[in-house]
């Protein structure tokens, strides 16, 4: 039997750095009437949702060389996904809004399985191609003409797919050229000019947050072609520069958090739970919040939720809900050609 690979603990790093902002980004919406919190909420979007697409893109390179990989477009892509939609219905419920279930139509946080679904299933498309990343961007680009609808996540299955193909096509040594010393001063300079654009746009204009989603069409945006096609390459510039300055960053070596980012499930499917509560509950609109000091203490409490959805105990909780084993499923290898 072949030895396991060991586990890259850059990558695990930087899952957990990017996983930590979700909690962060999503707690900070009752805020959002704030400068400081609109700020950093606009940094937060521009990249973390491509980072972590991109490392998903890397790590599904050989997505279909094994059929334990295979196994888990079921596993922990469409059992999770039917349970975290009825969860959070029934929690919606709980909380006092109306019962809504649509399988169809991703809540919240799921589009993001579904849409990781169909990049997987994609994959080998992608690899057969010569030009996979312009083609990529170019359908990027032209799928803001369409107004996609949000059913089965094709809206950022299109609005995030060249995160997804990049993260394919990217080799080991990219990453070793991240750690050349010009690139990480650069990356330092890149992430505080990032700040510095946020604040900016936030202080002098009016800026609405629909294109940070990655989703919405230039009509939905109500921008002409030009400024849409226009408006989309500065956000894939800007998303992939900040995304390259994180990763270049974030140690290779072996941290605190690295075992953290070995259960990053774990905190995207469930952190929802405490958030939507938190929201409901009001806790999270309080008046001192709306301010610096409130959001310190929104990015404080939610990387902290991060750090605890992340450990062993609560994978050991809820791996039977997220990550079900259903070998009764699937045909042993040997017994494809039986018959």
């Amino acid at each position: 039997m072949p030895r396991k690979r060991p586990r890259d603990p850059h990558l695990d790093n930087v899952k957990f750095i990017g996983v930590a902002l979700v909690p962060i980004g999503h707690a900070l919406v009752p805020t959002l009437a704030a400068d400081s919190a609109r700020a950093v909420y606009i940094y937060i979007y521009v990249f973390h949702m491509p980072l972590m697409v991109i490392v998903s893109g890397y790590l599904s390179r050989n997505f279909w060389n094994s059929n334990a990989k295979t196994n888990k477009l079921v596993d922990t892509f469409l059992v999770p996904y039917v349970i975290v939609e009825v969860g959070y219905a029934l929690l919606r419920t709980a909380l006092g809004q109306k019962w809504s279930l649509t399988i169809m139509d991703p809540a919240w946080l799921n589009w993001y399985l579904v849409a990781l679904l169909f990049w997987r299933l994609s994959t080998p498309v992608w690899k057969r191609m010569r030009y996979p990343v312009t083609i990529a961007v170019v359908v990027y680009l032209f799928s803001g003409f369409s107004n996609l609808s949000g059913d089965f996540s094709m809206d950022r299955f299109f609005g995030l797919m060249p995160f997804f193909v990049i993260g394919l096509v990217l080799k080991p040594e990219y990453f070793d050229y991240l750690q050349r010393r010009w690139v990480r001063v650069l990356s330092v300079f890149v992430l505080v000019g990032g700040a510095a654009v946020a604040i900016f746009l936030v202080t002098k204009f009016s800026v609405k947050l629909g294109p940070f989603y990655y989703k919405n069409s230039y009509t939905q945006l109500k921008l002409v072609w030009w400024e849409g096609i226009a408006l989309r390459v500065a956000l894939l510039v800007a998303a992939l520069a900040m995304s390259a300055a994180v990763m270049s960053l974030v140690p290779r070596r072996e941290t605190w958090f690295s075992d953290l980012g070995t259960r990053t499930l774990y905190c995207y499917l469930l952190h929802g739970v405490p958030v939507l509560i938190a929201k409901e509950m009001g806790w999270l609109s309080v008046p001192w919040l709306y301010g610096p000091l409130g959001v310190a203490t929104i990015a404080s409490a939610g990387f902290a939720l991060a750090i605890v959805l992340c450990l062993p105990i609560t994978r050991t909780a809820f791996k039977w809900l997220l990550e079900p084993r259903l070998v009764w499923l699937y045909r042993k290898p040997r017994e494809r050609w039986a018959k």
